[in-house]
């Protein structure tokens, strides 16, 4: 009788949605404090669209240049502990192979069950290498263009959240007006975003929806209610 293959699906995209909520959640609350603070002190809308894109234009850049300079640091912080391990292989053989037997033994495998395994990577030093770089440091190989993914995927999030709360500014005259459309729309969005995030991410879709509301809310609240004090 064939048998039916088994398939796991598991999402691979953690960093690219981890970079899309970075920017995205930044996105939707900093341009809508600043439209917010700046509707309680004028009522043309015109000085608050300029003000809010370039706050869009200056935080896109500035977010994106962390995450460039975060994923690069990630990758040379890679490189330096491969080429310390790769040393250690060499030069302190017997040691390293008493890790990797702890390592085993940390899963339950006995010093003779894992005796084995550690002898067979002594015979491989570059498989050895990698053993030791994902399973005693914790750490996986980079991709080498994950920088300027970050840097894009970061930009483009907060790009796209920024005009949802400015979007109203955009076409009505009255910043009174345009806020409380503002308000209505950031939420809708927070709410979406939110059950896309969970959608994906394996989060419970509902909740995740109603965290990242609550989240996204109290904190452009409070940067509402400081921007409002300030103006």
């Amino acid at each position: 009788m064939p048998l039916t293959p088994h398939i796991e699906r598991h999402f691979t995209g953690s960093e690219i949605v981890r970079d899309i909520v970075i920017g995205m959640s930044d996105g939707l609350t900093v341009p809508f404090a600043l439209a917010a603070g700046l509707s309680g002190a004028i009522d043309s809308t015109s000085i608050i669209v300029t003000a809010g894109l370039a706050e869009i234009a200056a935080g896109s850049i500035a977010m994106g240049l962390g995450g460039y300079m975060a994923a690069k640091s990630d990758t040379e912080h890679y490189l330096s502990e491969i080429a310390r391990e790769e040393v250690e292989v060499r030069d302190k053989a017997d040691i390293e192979a008493a890790e990797v037997a702890l390592v085993f033994q940390s899963y339950g495998l006995t010093a003779e069950e894992s005796k084995p395994i550690v002898d067979a990577l002594r015979l491989r030093p570059a498989a050895w290498v990698n053993f030791m770089m994902r399973f005693e440091l914790g750490l996986e190989k980079p991709d080498p263009k994950r920088a300027l993914v970050s840097a894009g995927t970061i930009a483009g999030a907060y790009i796209a959240g920024g005009f949802v709360p400015l979007g109203p500014y955009l076409f009505l005259a009255k910043a009174s007006a345009a806020l409380t459309i503002s308000v209505i729309m950031t939420l809708i969005a927070l709410a979406i975003f939110g059950y896309i995030k969970g959608y994906y991410t394996g989060a419970p879709p509902l909740r995740s929806a109603s965290q990242t509301v609550l989240i996204g809310g109290l904190a452009a609240a409070a940067a509402f209610m400081i921007a409002r004090a300030i103006s």
